[in-house]
């Protein structure tokens, strides 16, 4: 389970703008790879009370990995697009990670 800051930046102290909650799973048996299930739920600005929603393969060692937005609500009701993350720090030992997250999104 995952229930994450969400902020504008991968700096400590920035500005804090959602929640990323959600939950992963191992998706392969091969590479370290797993299937997410995340909900970007904003909690500032005209964005408060919307969500993204982010369902798909994340390939964890790439350096840009893309997974699909399907759907959201509040104003990103009936999104889609795709999310790309890449990860700016990680501690092997904790499984801590800092991954900045780029949205792309049509909504109707």
């Amino acid at each position: 389970m995952i229930d994450n800051p969400l902020t504008m930046g991968p700096k400590v102290g920035s500005n804090l703008v959602g929640k990323a909650q959600g939950f992963y799973a191992s998706a392969s048996q091969e590479e370290v790879s797993l299937l997410m299930v995340m909900n970007f739920a904003f909690i500032e600005g005209k964005y408060n009370g919307s969500t993204i929603t982010v369902l798909g393969r994340n390939p964890v060692f790439n350096t840009i990995r893309e997974m699909p937005v399907i759907g959201g609500s509040g104003l990103f009701r009936f999104s889609r697009g795709y999310a790309q993350a890449k990860t700016h720090t990680l501690d092997i030992k904790t499984g801590d990670a800092i991954v900045e997250y780029n949205v792309y999104v049509l909504h109707y």
